[in-house]
């Protein structure tokens, strides 16, 4: 049975949704590191409408980061489908990866989050603060759920408080993501 397309937010504040988001769970995507831990995402809008994304992780004790760039889909759209563009590998940025970004459900305060994609095979549940209250995060659940997702299929990340500041020992080498790609860790 054809599950019917996904509602998503509409009218998203995009000034307000700016700033650091750490990953509480996900059903990441194959270039996310599976042993991360401490992820999280910083978003910055642009003077042309256009997002600047960077997204973090640490993995074996070492930051791995990867920048790209968010744009709405549909411009004149008022719903809240984006593209995020990333270059790969990160340690030589040269192969263009596009993935959708869609909002399917924000709170009023902007503090919590669930993020996805039309194929239903990743989702992001991202918070302003490491940690989300359990009630809050079963009704997220119940929402993916309605939505179509497996939420058995979610891994909660691990996340320090406080979050680590500053940038730490970087992998440089790229490590993770081809371990992400060729083992599937």
């Amino acid at each position: 049975m054809a599950k019917k397309e996904m509602e998503v937010v509409k009218g998203l504040d995009l000034e307000k949704y700016m700033g650091r988001w750490y990953e509480i769970a996900s059903i990441p995507s194959r270039n996310q590191p599976k042993n991360g831990v401490n992820t999280r995402a910083t978003y910055a809008l642009k003077e042309d409408g256009t997002v600047k994304v960077v997204n973090e992780t640490w993995s074996d004790g070492k930051r791995s980061s990867i920048e790209g760039v968010a744009f709405k889909a549909e411009p004149s759209s008022q719903e809240a489908k984006f593209k995020v563009k990333f270059y790969l590998p990160p340690f030589l940025p040269i192969i263009p990866v596009v993935g959708n970004y869609w909002v399917l459900y924000i709170d009023g305060d902007y503090q919590y989050v669930l993020v996805g994609e039309p194929s239903r095979k990743n989702l992001w549940i991202l918070c302003r603060n490491t940690h989300l209250n359990e009630e809050i995060y079963n009704e997220l659940l119940e929402k993916a759920k309605e939505l179509g997702y497996d939420v058995n299929k979610l891994h909660k990340t691990p996340q320090s408080d406080p979050p680590p500041e500053g940038e730490g020992p970087k992998d440089t080498k790229g490590i993770w993501w081809i371990k992400s790609i060729l083992l599937g860790k």
